[in-house]
């Protein structure tokens, strides 16, 4: 299951991208915002992260303006690994090489067409392991400084 959510600046992707979720019978629970509406990204990042945390969900998406404030938000809750990405190299390593749980992206800086290629290699592409799993563990460990 798939943690999705963003705020009225990411939420024309966050649509796009329910619409790919939905082509490829994946599935998922939108945590919000459901209008172009102003909301505040902290509160969409932190109800859509706990899915992950919880349990509940295994990876998560996040979108905002420009993924940055969302991805900062989500960087903030223990046990997040959350990137944001705006290339296919970057999506792809991420998952191989830290493990990233969440992919935060920008509604008004990349378009649903990219978007979707970026979903697609995050979803798909497993944690490589080996000498990243030490420096993943390291990573997690600066949470509890």
């Amino acid at each position: 299951m798939i943690a999705i959510g963003s705020d009225h600046g990411g939420f024309a992707l966050k649509e796009e991208i329910k619409k790919y979720l939905d082509e490829h019978k994946i599935p998922y629970e939108d945590f919000g915002t459901y209008s172009t509406d102003s909301v505040d990204y902290p509160l969409i990042a932190e109800k859509t992260c706990a899915a992950i945390t919880s349990g509940k969900c295994d990876k998560g998406i996040l979108c905002c303006g420009t993924g940055i404030g969302i991805s900062m938000a989500a960087n903030k809750i223990k046990g997040i690994r959350a990137a944001l990405c705006s290339d296919y190299f970057s999506a792809k390593y991420t998952r191989l090489h830290n493990d990233a749980n969440v992919i935060c992206m920008g509604g008004r800086t990349i378009g649903p067409g990219l978007a979707l290629e970026l979903v697609d290699v995050f979803l798909n592409t497993p944690f490589e392991g080996g000498r990243h799993a030490r420096r993943v563990e390291q990573l997690m460990k600066l949470e509890e400084k």
